[in-house]
């Protein structure tokens, strides 16, 4: 602790309610982020496993990991320290089947997506060179961003490519779905879905974590902002790095 500027210190000793930490590149805030994690389970306010910490990228997960173990020890690997994408996953791997999907669902990367959406043009009799694969896969990503379904796609759209791009989306989620496949923005959308849908889910989660960190919070979009709004209702001791 003796490493930390007074305003860093206070932002570490914050246990209670919403925090925002505003900093800029090398000003140090994943010090301060990890040695607020270390006091919260040094001071007993929270058990490892009642910690969450989610950060934009696998590297700074790991950075993240590895600093919190030389200040904590090895009850920080109890800790909930990854991606987004990795944490979705995780409680998706274990209430999948609530959605309609099995378990062992896989998850398409953004070659898969683009290939399923070629064939999907396709299936529905459009030329693939007129409606660019690759684009369409975006717009769809852009709309699962904002937790947008093919039907609210359409609503909120207009125009020509629109219309296709929503029969294509809506095609596009059924083979997913038939494959028993997510896509990556899928991960987010049906675990927000997920925890809006079952109260007894959503409880679960909001109950266990008692701390929630969020790294590089200016880069979330809506349904990354919508997961962590509902998952810190519980406990309320947000803290966001942006």
């Amino acid at each position: 602790m003796e490493s930390l500027n007074p305003t860093q210190l206070d932002a570490v000793e914050h246990t209670e309610g919403p925090l925002l930490i505003l900093a800029g590149a090398g000003s140090g805030k994943t010090r301060v982020l990890t040695h607020r994690v270390a006091y919260l389970i040094d001071q007993g306010m929270a058990a490892p496993e009642e910690v969450l910490a989610i950060t934009f990228t696998n590297k700074a997960a790991r950075e993240m990991k590895d600093r919190v173990a030389l200040l904590v020890g090895p009850d920080s690997k109890k800790m909930w320290v990854s991606t987004f994408h990795a944490f979705c996953a995780r409680i998706l791997r274990v209430h999948a089947e609530k959605l309609g999907y099995k378990r062992e669902f896989t998850i398409y990367d953004g070659a898969d997506q683009v290939r399923l959406v070629k064939r999907c043009i396709v299936e529905l009799g459009k030329d693939p060179k007129r409606f660019n694969p690759r684009s369409f896969q975006a717009q769809i990503s852009s709309a699962k961003n904002v937790l947008l379904a093919p039907d609210d796609f359409l609503r909120n759209t207009e125009g020509y490519i629109a219309e296709n791009v929503a029969e294509v989306y809506d095609l596009y989620q059924r083979r997913l779905y038939e494959n028993n496949a997510m896509d990556f923005d899928d991960l987010i959308m049906q675990s927000v879905a997920l925890l809006e849908l079952f109260p007894e889910v959503r409880e679960r989660y909001q109950t266990r974590f008692k701390y929630i960190h969020v790294d590089e919070y200016q880069d979330t979009n809506h349904a990354q902002y919508r997961l962590v709004n509902i998952l810190a209702a519980g406990h309320r001791n947000l803290c966001v790095v942006g």
